[in-house]
């Protein structure tokens, strides 16, 4: 049976210890003007709500802002997960385009497994990849769900320095090697995993 084609981002699964993941989330302030969507990883901007900005009531005086990451960023702070709604039109579930501040819940902690689907442009990853380092491929996301499009580039896996490290095939029966594969990886890159600064 063929794998289904359906990107999905990046889904937190468990920690690395095997615990559960079990749903610890951060308010992150999303003021740029880039589109982000469900699933999609992240990056801090370097700089934090400036005094007097309030979203849904929300003050966001000194809460870090973030922003969408794209592939061959270092930095990345995790995956956003959530908006708080919009109260002008709650049927948005991602950011927009647009100027309108949103708060994405973000699991920043830098332990967490993920589950991604695989690209396959080209050749597909194959079991022999497990415990290479590839880079996410970004896609924009599904307007309608507000869900991610970024997936796992399949033709970047290399032993040197990438975003994320390939940690071995998702266990399910729908689930086998070959085109649009679902992996587990965690991310190598991460802002808190790393002395330097933003």
């Amino acid at each position: 049976m063929a794998n289904t084609d359906r990107a999905f981002g990046m889904i937190p699964v468990r920690h690395l210890n095997g615990s559960p993941y079990n749903g610890p989330l951060r308010m992150y302030l999303f003021e740029a003007s880039n589109a982000v969507y469900l699933g999609d990883p992240v990056e801090l901007t370097g700089t934090a709500g400036a005094a007097g900005i309030y979203v849904n009531g929300v003050n966001c005086e000194g809460m870090p802002t973030a922003d969408v990451a794209e592939a061959g960023d270092t930095l990345i702070l995790g995956v956003v997960v959530a908006f708080l709604p919009l109260q002008t039109d709650q049927t948005v579930l991602h950011k927009l385009a647009n100027s309108t501040r949103r708060i994405g819940l973000v699991v920043d902690q830098p332990d967490v497994v993920y589950e991604i689907q695989e690209d396959s442009d080209g050749a597909a990853t194959a079991a022999v990849d497990v415990g290479e380092n590839a880079d996410f491929i970004y896609a924009a996301g599904n307007a309608t769900t507000g869900i991610s499009g970024v997936m796992l580039d399949s033709s970047t896996h290399v032993t040197t320095t990438a975003n994320l490290r390939i940690l071995g095939l998702v266990r399910r029966p729908d689930n086998a090697i070959g085109n649009q594969a679902k992996w587990e990886v965690y991310i190598n890159e991460h802002a808190f995993r790393t002395t330097t600064g933003v």
